[in-house]
Formats: C-alpha cells, structure tokens, sequence
C-alpha cells in the first residue's frame, strides 16, 4: 500500500470510529449528568427511603425517580378533568403573580415539548424564506408560525445546531415557499447538523410558492 493511500486509509478508518464512538459518548456524558442533576434535586427523598428502609443509595435514587414519573402521569391525568383544569388555572394566576418569571418559563417548556396547539415544534409548517427579499435569491429553512389576514407570514427561523433557538420575522407572503411534504422533524433534524441533509429532504418535494 502507497503511503498516500495508508494515510488516507488511516484518516477514514479513525474518522469512522470516531463517528460511531463520539455520540455514544456525548449521550452517556450526558445521561450521567442528567442523572447526577435529578439525583441531586431529590436528595432529601433520597436520604428518607435509605434512612426508613436501608436500602442501597442508587436503588433508592431509582424508584424515586419512578416516583417522580408516576405523579407526573398522575397530575397529567388529572388535568384533564374539569376539577383538575380549575385548579390548575387557580394555582396558575397565583404563581403568576408571585413569580414573574413562571409565565415565561412556562411557555418555553410547553412550546418545546409541543403541548401548544400554537407550539411551532407541534404544528409548524416547514419553508424555504426569501427573509432578504424577493429579488435575493438567498433562503433559509423556517417554519410558519403564523398567517395574517392581510396575507403575510410570521416565521421562525431556527438556528443550528440548537433550534429551540433562533429568530422571527414577519414576511410577505411572495418571500415564502412552503414544503407540505416536508416532514417537521427532518427539517428539525438538518437544523441540528447545521444544513447537512438539506439537499435529500428538499430533493423532489413539492413546493407552493405563494403570491401576496
């Protein structure tokens, strides 16, 4: 083997391992410090069930998270019951009052979660946007979140790879061109790795442009 073609075949093969092994490692990071978060955060329940039942600390630490979930669900359930929904609004306004920041913290999490019938991560429809103008043929991947009655749009444009994050603006309709055959979550998806897969998930799609 020519030098030229061992040290090509040594940057693939290394660049392949790397490709496979890096996410695995990013994910395990991050479940550990998930796990070291919540662990921490329930430390007191924690430090109840090993008290009362001499239990080891990590299966302690395990069904109080199972805990955790199960009245998540619980709360979830009840909610969804006239009662439930009463009470929900009452403590709601109170916290509101008591706590600015809770309304805007809130909408961040129903937003991305997609509990929203509004939520752009729910419901948004994928577009190409002439956000410079008609006549600059430069566009951005963005998704509608609102249509007004004089015809234009507002979107979001997410930026990568974080697209929780990102910006809005408020075009004329000629400057959009929707992608209904897009799926939400491809868009989503070449978002998060900075452009790459564009080209596949626009590939033979049709478009609407659309003329104020």
């Amino acid at each position: 083997m020519r030098p030229f073609q061992l040290k090509k075949f040594i940057k693939t093969t290394l660049f392949g391992g790397v490709v496979v092994i890096l996410p695995v490692v990013i994910i395990a990071f991050f479940l550990k410090w998930l796990f070291k978060t919540v662990t921490d955060l329930i430390q007191p329940l924690t430090n109840y069930a090993l008290k009362h039942y001499y239990i080891p600390e990590f299966l302690a630490d395990t069904i109080v998270i199972i805990l955790i979930i199960l009245a998540c669900f619980f709360v979830g359930m009840v909610v969804q019951t006239t009662i439930g929904r009463f009470f929900h609004k009452f403590f709601d306004e109170i916290l509101i009052k008591l706590a600015p920041g809770y309304r805007l913290v809130k909408e961040v999490v129903v937003q991305i979660f997609g509990q929203n019938e509004s939520s752009p991560f729910m419901n948004g429809q994928v577009a190409k946007v002439k956000i410079f103008g008609e006549q600059c043929e430069t566009e951005v991947t963005a998704l509608i979140t609102d249509k007004h009655s004089d015809g234009t749009y507002t979107i979001f444009m997410p930026t990568g790879p974080n697209p929780t994050s990102g910006n809005i603006y408020h075009v004329q309709a000629s400057q959009v061109i929707l992608y209904p055959d897009v799926p939400l979550d491809s868009a989503m998806r070449t978002v998060i790795a900075c452009g790459a897969g564009s080209g596949e998930i626009f590939k033979n799609k049709e478009s609407i442009g659309n003329e104020k």
